[in-house]
């Protein structure tokens, strides 16, 4: 039968509290793991930092002091379910290995996502921008050869190619063009308000990586790819927020919000192979559902609502990580030369996109551009990952 969170008996809220012991895990083995587990693991940190933090934001916008101390006591299990995930890293990693793991992360979440997504409109949202974490995964490949003389497939094996996509400078717009329509909330399917939300979360966690990581490197072309990607990352944060209806009440969020992590962590509890990280994923499934069942009398609470007028009867299919070689190669062939101009997306390099080129250019080449001129000088060639065959637009331009 299917899997529906709001019929499930979760874990009680005054045994939810874990000691040192069992929050400081075992790390997983950068060596022999599944580059899929360590997806996961970014994931899920993702979207534990985005719950921590939208709580604290609707704390500062209610007024009843007993509810704040029920948000505080959940938000506090958060973030010890925050930190038993992060922690599974392992800290032998260099930055710029956590940061390939996190761009792998992200083309393939978002690729699975454009896949399932049922709305025309947030399925053209999910396809653009997966085209530019293609691309940020090939330039911090290279830059990874240049620094620490190593090949990114160490990381990625070869789940995932490194090849170009949409080129990152053509990736700066006006911050205008940012911005999206945002879906009806009383008419968008549940399973598209899960989509942004997940997503939502896995930008903004690697767009404050990049803000905080890119100080950490001493290398002036290092540095200088982090500023621009952290640039483009605050874009992607500003693109998918947007598609999110503004209209929803903080208590419809905040269901959402634990509807989605429990759905998360089912997700993942069928999905990952590695026995001790499963048990990370069931363990804080059973704590989520407690936070889905104080979320849900909120909601009735204060939007005298059911919530089954708003959450999926059960669980969605479970979010796979999986190769999307195929589909990505499609992506670039037919998509790479797409920008955005208003809600929507061209072609054409119109003129509020050509001064946005100009105000951050000035003349100089990008960062993005350096470091793989940068890679051809250090080893002799540009560093890629294509394990089915000729790049898409090398095939195009021979027809």
């Amino acid at each position: 039968m299917a899997f529906d969170p709001l019929q499930e008996r979760g874990v009680p809220l005054d045994d939810q509290v874990r000691g040192w012991r069992e929050l400081n895990v075992e790390p997983i083995d950068p060596d022999h793991a599944d580059p899929y587990t360590r997806c996961r693991i970014i994931t899920m940190n993702g979207i534990e930092t985005d719950a921590i933090v939208f709580s604290h934001r609707l704390a500062r916008h209610c007024p009843d002091t007993e509810i704040r101390r029920q948000l505080a006591r959940v938000r506090y299990i958060e973030a010890q379910q925050q930190k038993a995930v992060n922690w599974l890293l392992p800290g032998v990693s260099s930055v710029l290995e956590t940061t390939l793991a996190y761009e792998q992360a992200a083309v393939e979440l978002t690729a699975w996502v454009a896949r399932m997504e049922p709305d025309g409109y947030l399925r053209q949202a999910y396809e653009f921008a997966v085209l530019e974490h293609v691309d940020h995964l090939y330039r911090f490949a290279n830059l990874y050869e240049t620094i620490e003389h190593r090949r990114a497939e160490k990381i990625v094996d070869r789940l995932t190619e490194v090849m170009p996509g949409r080129p990152t400078y053509l990736q700066h717009r006006d911050p205008m063009d940012n911005v999206r329509e945002p879906y009806q909330r009383r008419s968008t399917e549940p399973l598209s308000r899960l989509h942004t939300l997940t997503v939502t979360a896995a930008e903004q966690q690697a767009m404050n990586f990049y803000m905080n990581a890119g100080p950490m490197l001493m290398e002036p072309v290092a540095r200088g790819l982090y500023q621009e990607i952290a640039m483009i990352e605050e874009g992607h944060v500003t693109h998918y927020e947007s598609l999110v209806d503004p209209g929803q009440s903080w208590w419809e969020r905040l269901l959402n919000h634990e509807y989605n992590e429990c759905y998360m962590y089912y997700s993942f509890a069928q999905t990952e192979p590695h026995p001790r990280v499963r048990d990370v994923w069931e363990l804080n499934l059973g704590m989520e559902l407690e936070h889905l069942r104080l979320a849900a009398e909120l909601f009735k609470r204060f939007d005298g609502r059911d919530p089954d007028q708003v959450l999926a009867p059960a669980c969605p299919p479970p979010v796979t990580f999986e190769p999307n070689k195929a589909y990505l190669r499609e992506l670039i062939t037919a998509q790479s030369d797409y920008t955005t101009v208003g809600p929507g997306y061209t072609r054409e390099a119109h003129e509020r996109f050509r001064k946005a080129q100009n105000a951050l250019m000035g003349g100089y080449r990008a960062p993005s551009e350096q470091v793989i001129e940068h890679n051809r000088a250090v080893s002799g060639q540009e560093y890629l990952l294509e394990t089915e065959g000729t790049h898409p637009a090398e095939l195009q331009a021979r027809r």
